[in-house]
């Protein structure tokens, strides 16, 4: 038996053994067939408390994949350590981020500097869900609405400042944007991760934010800070009693997202089965009931239909990120 003869029998009892066919020379397609054979990582991008982390430990909790999926939050530099980690890591179904606006389409406008490509470092897995940004303020400052808001801040320019949990959030970027917008300026500062900057919005070193509402809604319904709007078109159904800033500041929309993605070049059959499986678990009656009482959407996709939408979202945000005039210090 030649060498042809003997790699055309290895193919078929493979194919056998497997139930479809089999790439010679790669051992992708025996891998593919048995996975997952071992833990995942769901990297999020920030520390502990905040919506992306309550998303991946939802998803931790709930997964039926034969192995478990641990959260490994890796914080810093507006998301982009993490997501530069993943990035970086092996196409093969074991290393996945939960990003967010920021780390997929906001920081490549922010950052001169970027150490990932946000497109074509990654493979779309799908959307998981959305939420807006809720307008927080310190208790002691004398406004009531968005609109005593921005009377204050035209009176006291640069007299406040609003916090974040990084550079080129959502968080942040809201509050680029509602600058923009009423003409008023105030000081940004960026923390390490939002459980950084709420003890400070509470005791008044900052005297707003722009948080994310699964983060800030519980806090103003403790009467711990005063919310004044939400930063969607629409009112929340979670809080509807709340306006949005847009009542009061035309044009104003901000929405933050979260989407599941691996790292490029992994494996087709890999991404449909970590789709199919987001699908499940963001369905189950119990997640929705969560999200929905922390504000957050669940708005699933297939990775096509993220992929597309996160290319209209980067082009979005690089026109607010251009025109607010923000760039990552």
């Amino acid at each position: 038996m030649n060498h042809f003869q003997r790699l055309v029998r290895f193919a078929a009892v493979l194919w056998m053994a497997f139930g479809g066919p089999v790439l010679l020379g790669s051992g992708l397609a025996v891998a593919q067939a048995v996975y997952p054979n071992k833990p995942l990582r769901l990297v999020v991008t920030f520390p502990t408390g905040g919506a992306p982390d309550i998303l991946a430990r939802l998803f931790s909790e709930k997964a039926q994949l034969g192995q478990s999926v641990v959260v490994d939050n890796k914080p810093g530099a507006g998301g982009n350590i993490g997501a530069d980690f993943v990035a970086k890591s092996a196409g093969d179904g074991y290393t996945l981020v939960m990003g967010t606006v920021g780390t997929h389409s906001i920081n490549g406008a922010l950052y001169e500097k970027m150490p990932y490509d946000m497109q074509k470092h990654f493979t779309p897995i799908a959307l998981v869900a959305s939420a807006p940004n809720l307008l927080v303020v310190n208790n002691d400052l004398p406004v009531k609405s968005v609109a005593e808001l921005v009377s204050y801040m035209k009176a006291n320019p640069n007299k406040l400042s609003f916090g974040s949990p990084g550079i080129g959030t959502s968080v942040h970027v809201s509050g680029e944007l509602f600058k923009s917008l009423t003409g008023t300026s105030m000081t940004h500062a960026p923390y390490k991760g939002r459980q950084f900057a709420i003890p400070d919005l509470v005791g008044g070193s900052i005297q707003l934010m722009f948080d994310n509402m699964p983060s800030a809604l519980p806090m103003a319904k403790d009467g711990k800070i005063r919310a004044l709007a939400v930063t969607t078109a629409k009112r929340s159904s979670a809080a509807p009693d709340i306006p949005t800033v847009a009542e009061t500041v035309p044009g104003f929309e901000a929405t933050t997202w979260f989407a599941l993605f691996a790292p490029a070049n992994t494996p087709k059959p890999i991404i449909d089965r970590l789709n199919a499986e987001v699908q499940r678990v963001y369905r189950l009656p119990d997640v929705q009931e969560r999200m929905q009482k922390l504000g957050l959407e669940a708005v699933l996709s297939t990775p096509e239909e993220l992929a597309r939408y996160q290319q209209t979202e980067i082009v979005k945000w690089a026109k607010v990120v251009k025109e607010s005039g923000a760039k990552a210090e």
